[in-house]
């Protein structure tokens, strides 16, 4: 009820608004609204993964952008360090109110393009609820498994032919990106359902599955470049790939994945995604996914050499490259490098006096390659796990703004592009350094995502 009473409020404001600023001719796209509990003081706007306009907030936290000529589709919109996606077309004036505090589930858009960008949001708060019941469902035999999700699916398609019925002025567009966000993440949990199954069950081989269980294949494309960055579409793409790459022979495994897996994983996608700039997208997420799995510096040479083989992107490449050197700088057995670094305050520190006689956890990180949520998250969990390690959270090219909430603000650092810290974080990307009470690094590698930190935390605490 509450939601739908901010529907109607938001309708009056860009109601109102709209017959301000009308000509005859208005051929501009608005977007605009009001965010509760901001984060910062503007929001960006993206179409795929390039920026189309930073908007700032104004009075009363609200905030509005024209765009001029904007092409039909899905944009997403970014504030602190989450985001959303949002379908616009032409001559739209789409309003939002969100708060921060309940980012998604408290989306609610009013005006032009309103109806199809809530059915979107319904579509991804469902998803969520949906997560809970496969991860039960994941352990029933594959017909039974099948079943359900069948059924599932025969509900999303009832959704999808009464919303196009009832709004019949609907583009092939958005109704094709509809149609992805209903029944995409349920084609997702069925590609994922073998290692699922084998996971829940604990069972160390594969259950035997009919080619019928993917009949939905033969109607499905999974080379649609203008989706593949939409969560439904790519998660469904990633899963299939991952599929098929087991389906060679391989065996399960429910953690680190082998250098003969990866090498198989990377030719998989090389054959199966056409266009250039997505299979380059997924040959380097994947090289170093798994990479930081190992969380270590050894790396699989032949997963490494196949992926600089297969990927057609300098940019790529050399940034991949840049990750190797870093590992090789400073790695296990070595002393760690003294170097200066700042708390929020803006006092000064060297590395080799906070990390003297104290078993030490330095996770450097960057918010292009991790959120501060997720590292709060995991941060107090090992926390609570390890009571007797020194947790420091160091961030790269940083400032005294670089707050992660819910962390101790004692143990929050940064380092100046000047650091000599540098040297062994050329890519800028995330990397974890365990020293002991010598100053010697235990691993120089480590991943605050991989399931092998926590034994090596152990190990960690018993020196």
């Amino acid at each position: 009820m509450i939601k739908y009473l901010l529907r109607f409020i938001l309708l009056i404001t860009i109601t109102a608004f709209a017959s301000c600023n009308s000509t005859s001719k208005n051929t501009a796209t608005y977007f605009g609204g009001k965010i509760i509990n901001p984060k910062s003081n503007f929001i960006v706007l993206y179409s795929m993964e390039k920026v189309i306009d930073t908007l700032f907030l104004g009075k009363d936290n609200k905030f509005l952008g024209k765009l001029d000529n904007a092409n039909e589709g899905l944009y997403y919109f970014k504030h602190g360090n989450e985001n959303q996606y949002i379908y616009l077309e032409p001559t739209d004036s789409l309003m939002l109110r969100l708060n921060t505090w309940d980012f998604d589930e408290s989306i609610v858009f009013a005006g032009k393009g309103a109806e199809r960008n809530n059915i979107l949001i319904d579509c991804f708060l469902e998803e969520e609820k949906d997560n809970k019941m496969f991860y039960k469902l994941n352990q029933l035999s594959p017909n039974k498994f099948i079943k359900k999700a069948d059924s599932l699916l025969l509900l999303k398609e009832k959704t999808y032919k009464e919303y196009v019925l009832q709004h019949p002025d609907e583009t092939k567009g958005f109704n094709n990106v509809l149609k992805v966000a209903l029944t995409y993440p349920i084609y997702a949990r069925i590609e994922r359902y073998p290692i699922a199954n084998v996971k829940y069950n604990h069972k160390t081989k594969f259950t035997t599955i009919n080619k019928s269980f993917y009949k939905y294949r033969a109607s499905i494309s999974i080379n649609n470049d203008s989706l593949m960055y939409y969560p439904p579409y790519s998660q469904y793409v990633r899963n299939f790939l991952y599929n098929t790459t087991y389906s060679l022979g391989h065996k399960p495994m429910t953690d680190e994945y082998s250098s003969d897996f990866t090498v198989d994983l990377l030719k998989t996608i090389d054959n199966n995604i056409k266009s250039e700039a997505s299979k380059n997208a997924f040959l380097k997420q994947t090289v170093i996914g798994h990479f930081y799995k190992k969380s270590s510096c050894n790396a699989n040479k032949d997963a490494f050499n196949t992926y600089f083989n297969l990927s057609t992107s300098t940019k790529d490449k050399d940034h991949v490259k840049q990750l190797l050197l870093d590992s090789k700088i400073l790695y296990k057995g070595q002393k760690l490098t003294d170097f200066t670094i700042y708390d929020l305050t803006n006092g000064k520190h060297t590395i080799k006096e906070l990390t003297k006689n104290k078993n030490t956890f330095l996770l450097f990180w960057n918010s292009e390659y991790i959120t501060p949520i997720y590292i709060a998250s995991r941060i107090n969990y090992l926390t609570k796990k390890f009571p007797n390690i020194q947790f420091i959270q160091i961030k790269i090219d940083g400032s005294t703004h670089d707050r992660i909430h819910k962390l101790d603000v004692k143990n929050q650092y940064f380092i100046t592009a000047k650091s000599n810290a540098n040297i062994f974080l050329t890519s800028k990307m995330t990397r974890t350094i365990l020293v002991n009470k010598q100053g010697i690094v235990t691993n120089g590698f480590a991943s605050i995502s991989s399931k092998k930190l926590y034994s090596e935390l152990k190990k960690l605490n018993k020196l």
